[in-house]
């Protein structure tokens, strides 16, 4: 399904901001490129929004300006990790990781005394389902170890995990964004989530 589009009259007027503003904060990269879509009207070439992303966006940047500078804002959004690392115990302090979700994690990538950035993002992901209850121990087993063999393929990528269940057979996927693919008929897109969104989102708790 396409997704919902809004033009840069219609943004401009919702959000209150200005032209100026708005390639403002795309010289910056606080807003993607790509998120410039250029279509034929009636009237010519129109630069139209994905809508629920731009609008999002435009709130947090609004939301965060005064708080931290439009470079710290870029690094905020950037798809590409950082440099930070964090210890087991910080992670379970802070409430990043749960200690169930930590334990399972170190099955997996081992229970080293500090993790990079790249790795905390994996435990925070695999914590993120568990809490909301779209998987389970096995299948957070499961994600962890697709992730662990494809990882090096995916590094500096913007990707989306998908996870699928079919009659109780559960897969997961790892493909580049935006991709496409079809599945089986019967099958269930469970989650579907683009890395980027968690990356911005872990580094907004960390920070």
């Amino acid at each position: 399904m396409d997704q919902e589009l809004i033009s840069k009259k219609e943004l401009l007027e919702l959000t209150g901001i200005s032209y100026g503003q708005l390639y403002r904060w795309k010289r910056k990269n606080l807003i993607p490129e790509d998120w410039f879509v250029r279509k034929s009207t009636f009237t010519g070439q129109e630069t139209f929004f994905p809508k629920t992303q731009i609008l999002a966006r435009i709130d947090k940047i609004k939301n965060m300006k005064d708080d931290l500078s439009l470079d710290e804002l870029a690094d905020v959004f950037s798809p590409v990790g950082t440099d930070l690392s964090m210890g087991r115990q910080e992670l379970l302090e802070r409430n990043i990781v749960s200690k169930s979700s930590m334990e399972l994690f170190a099955r997996t990538f081992g229970n080293g005394p500090v993790y990079p950035f790249t790795r905390i993002l994996y435990a925070y992901l695999l914590d993120k389902l568990l809490r909301a209850g779209d998987i389970n121990l096995d299948e957070g087993a499961m994600m962890l170890q697709t992730i662990k063999d494809h990882e090096a393929k995916f590094e500096n990528k913007n990707w989306e995990l998908v996870f699928i269940r079919k009659m109780g057979i559960s897969s997961f996927l790892m493909i580049v964004s935006p991709g496409e693919y079809a599945i089986e008929a019967g099958s269930k897109i469970v989650v579907r989530l683009n890395a980027a969104a968690v990356i911005e989102e872990l580094k907004l708790k960390l920070s």
